[in-house]
């Protein structure tokens, strides 16, 4: 498929916002063929910033949306005029290795991270500098993790969630690859903790409302520390996303939740 840049760049933010929007709604094939049409558009304009940011967030969104973190850990970032929409795929990538087990290129990937963070602080792109900082010092925390030192790694995940929610948004793209404070909820449900990690879920959605992982982290929570009544509210939220999707083993554990209780 060829057009002009004017007409890849529309095509480019599209698909990236439908991507997206068919992620929080359980609909993955929809969102791997956004991607696959994406990826087959030519004569791409590399000076337009939304096209390389597209083209980063698209496949490391659907690595981690989806929890399948080797795919995450095999993604392959690609050079750009733009250094921020590159770290996306670096933090995707070191989040995939280092919850997949592979430390060493986990801690690759975050070096890559805090090489960005330099260089955005040496152009005076503060905005950006701090976003990528978030994504370093989680990527750091998940590294922690995997090499068993869960209290550093709550510690640096708290960090990066205060950061990250002291700085606003960007209009740029539909939402963060994934906010710090979900990821430090996911951290303390894995931890064993599911009543801090209830709050934190909370927490994270009323700055990112709807977001399918949270949505499901947060009711997975909820059922761990027998909290019907929370458990059933979010996984009817859920299900009221993904309607008959069973594109994740997880839909199929909340429609047997809430059928029992």
């Amino acid at each position: 498929m060829s057009t002009n840049p004017g007409q890849a760049a529309n095509c480019e933010i599209l698909a990236s916002n439908f991507g997206h929007a068919c992620l929080q709604l359980g609909r993955d094939t929809e969102a791997s063929a956004s991607l696959a049409e994406a990826s087959s558009v030519t004569n791409l304009n590399p000076a337009v910033m939304s096209i390389s940011y597209a083209l980063a967030a698209m496949p490391a969104r659907y690595a981690v949306e989806r929890g399948m973190w080797q795919d995450a850990a095999l993604l392959a970032p690609r050079k750009s005029r733009f250094v921020f929409a590159d770290a996306m795929v670096w933090f995707a990538k070191s989040l995939g290795a280092a919850r997949s087990g592979d430390v060493a290129l986990a801690q690759q990937s975050a070096n890559e991270l805090a090489e960005t963070v330099d260089l955005l602080k040496a152009a005076k792109n503060d905005y950006w500098a701090t976003e990528v900082t978030v994504q370093h010092q989680a990527a750091l925390a998940w590294i922690a993790y995997a090499q068993g030192n869960r209290d550093a790694a709550l510690t640096q995940m708290r960090s990066a969630a205060d950061l990250e929610d002291s700085s606003e948004k960007s209009p740029v793209s539909p939402g963060r690859l994934i906010p710090a404070r979900e990821l430090l909820a996911e951290m303390l449900l894995q931890s064993g903790n599911p009543t801090e990690a209830l709050v934190q879920y909370e927490r994270s959605q009323t700055r990112d409302p709807n977001r399918l992982r949270s949505l499901y982290g947060a009711g997975l929570a909820a059922a761990q520390v027998n909290n019907r009544d929370k458990a059933k509210y979010f996984y009817a939220r859920v299900t009221q996303l993904v309607g008959n999707s069973d594109s994740r083993p997880e839909f199929k554990q909340v429609r047997d939740y809430l059928a029992s209780n």
